[in-house]
């Protein structure tokens, strides 16, 4: 809820700051005291479009501030936080502030949280914080999608668990929809997709590579190119470990066999020569093993030649090709031909998908069909219930031949909330046309309207804080006084602040905050300066009797005045708070 509202160079209003709290908080003043200015200054928090000419005369800018107590929860302290700002939390309760200045050039500025925000940002907030209804202000439940989510919260949990299964299967009807309007637009392109696949695996099974066929090829074929050096260099190593013929220096299988012979001969006196002795035995067992395997090489060169090398080079084109066109390396093109397996089969599907899915839409339309019906059901007979009540209200305020009709019309086709089209339409009396709410009303009306159905559907649709500006236009007597009840009815639910000339409905006020206008005076005292400035105050009980007994007969001080303010304050305690 606002828990102050601060106004500064805004019209006539000066320097004001107004202490707000639960309940009804009504603002009087004389005309052109600057009691409108607290709707104005409310609206710039809401994110509503600067004025330059509201700045007031000599100003260089304007501003507005707010304080609001919310749950830490609540969806506004979370989009207060993703815009930069902070709510500070005190025992359980977020702290948030919002400003706005104006400048006298017509330039706004706007802070959340602390921070500074785009405008825009005080017009998300303000949709969840606060619903102003002004002569001239934005209705909430004006447009045809809040006027469908009022009339199916106040429908009650039955129909949003209908509403949530609806929605559940539209979601799911609409994904195989769009899929199989994919599959009919995109079916040429998706042939043409499936013969370059199958083309494309054609020829790699033709060459059935092999995994990591082309980097073994590679190998072998620099073993080829150079297999006359190999040759002689793996003979050489062979002479030199095992010769063939005994030169003056020897082999070295033979020189180590020599080592460890002379070794073991003294081996006896020092059991370390006869540790190496050991060592160098099986040094000579690893000379010919290495002889023996430079033996079998040699002899796998001799067996291949000029013939295997031209094969290789043959196979490694067919490779290169493959390489070339479909992907780096065998192993990737190997990868890509299992995917685009996949991918053939799904595309050589499509006749038989094609028709599995017809058959699947066809089913889930003819359900969603029949929920869309009980929903319409349940709706209509919401509408004629939240009708009834409304009109009553409407009877009581001064209205007694409107009546509010609702309508609920079959659109023939499935949307996500339905297939209803839903409108609040206002009969001012019977035998005129029903009109869109908004059309064919004058302001006063049109707020009456307005609290007549928010006092209805407070209880399933609240939203923290209300704003009525001359709500009570054009009426007076028996119907001003129910107008205040009915604002109390509607503040036992959330926070109400209500901007009146009428002393009926001020006496029903949990807080009444007075505007009073004061003319600057020149130095004579009695010249005006032509500068007009106004001053809020919050009223204790004897100064409420006081300014209801100014609004009553322009005469706070009568006795007889104040007397009747009096009773109007005790009235309205005893008046019953419900319809």
């Amino acid at each position: 809820m606002l828990e102050e509202l601060r106004i500064r160079d805004l019209g006539v209003i000066t320097d004001a700051s107004l202490p707000l709290g639960p309940g009804l908080s009504v603002v009087t003043g004389e005309t052109g005291a600057g009691k409108t200015m607290v709707v104005t200054a409310v609206g710039l928090l809401l994110g509503a479009r600067s004025d330059a000419g509201a700045v007031r005369s000599g100003a260089k800018s304007a501003s507005a501030e707010a304080v609001l107590k919310l749950d830490p929860h609540h969806s506004a302290v979370e989009r207060t936080k993703e815009a930069g700002g902070e709510a500070e939390e005190f025992d359980g309760v977020a702290e948030l502030l919002l400003a706005r200045t104006v400048g006298a050039d017509g330039r706004s500025r706007a802070y959340v949280g602390g921070r500074a925000a785009p405008v825009g940002v005080l017009g998300e907030l303000g949709e969840s914080l606060v619903v102003v209804h002004g002569q001239t202000d934005q209705i909430r439940l004006k447009g045809a999608a809040a006027q469908r989510h009022a009339l199916d919260r106040f429908a009650g949990a039955s129909l949003a668990k209908s509403l949530g299964e609806y929605q559940e299967l539209y979601a799911h009807w609409n994904a195989i929809q769009s899929e199989l309007d994919t599959l009919r637009s995109e079916a040429r392109e998706r042939l043409r997709e499936a013969e370059s696949l199958d083309a494309a695996l054609t020829e790699i099974d033709a060459v059935d590579p092999q995994p990591g066929e082309d980097e073994s090829l590679k190998a072998e074929a620099v073993k080829l190119a150079n297999v006359e050096e190999l040759r002689l260099a793996a003979a050489a190593a062979h002479e030199s470990l095992i010769a063939e013929e005994f030169g003056e220096s020897g082999d070295a299988t033979s020189l180590v066999d020599a080592a460890k012979r002379t070794l073991e001969h003294v081996a006896e006196h020092d059991e370390a020569l006869g540790a190496a002795a050991a060592r160098l035995a099986e040094v000579g067992f690893l000379l010919n093993d290495i002889a023996g395997e430079l033996s079998s090489y040699q002899a796998s060169l001799d067996t291949e030649g000029p013939e295997r090398l031209s094969e290789i080079e043959e196979r490694r084109a067919a490779l290169a090709k493959l390489i070339r066109k479909y992907a780096p390396s065998i192993d990737e093109v190997l990868e890509w031909a299992a995917a685009a397996r996949v991918r053939l089969d799904e595309l050589q599907d499509d006749s038989s998908r094609i028709e599995a899915l017809d058959a699947e839409v066809a089913s889930t339309e003819a359900r969603l069909a029949k929920q869309a019906a009980a929903i319409t059901k349940a709706r209509t007979k919401a509408a004629k219930d939240l009708s009834a009540r409304v009109s009553a209200e409407l009877k009581a305020l001064a209205m007694a031949d409107a009546t509010l009709v609702i309508t609920i019309e079959d659109t023939g086709s499935l949307g996500p909330w339905g297939s209803d089209d839903i409108a609040f339409l206002l009969q001012p009396h019977s035998g005129a046309p029903a009109r869109p709410l908004g059309k064919g009303a004058s302001g006063g009306e049109l707020s009456r309207v307005m609290l007549a159905i928010e006092v209805v559907l407070a209880a399933v649709d609240p939203v923290p804080t209300f704003v009525f500006d001359e709500v009570d236009a054009g009426v007076g007597g028996r119907a001003a006084v129910e107008i205040g009840r009915r604002l109390a009815m509607l503040a036992r639910h959330v926070q109400v602040l209500v901007v009146t000339h009428l002393p009926q409905v001020a006496a029903f006020a949990d807080q009444h905050i007075r505007v009073t206008k004061t003319s600057v005076r020149g130095k004579d005292g009695k010249t005006s300066t032509g500068f007009t400035s106004s001053d809020v105050q919050l009223l204790d009980e004897e100064e409420r009797v006081r300014e209801l007994a100014r609004m009553l007969a322009g005469q706070e001080d009568s006795e007889s005045a104040r007397a009747h303010a009096q009773e109007l304050l005790d009235d309205a305690k005893l008046l019953p708070q419900s319809a």
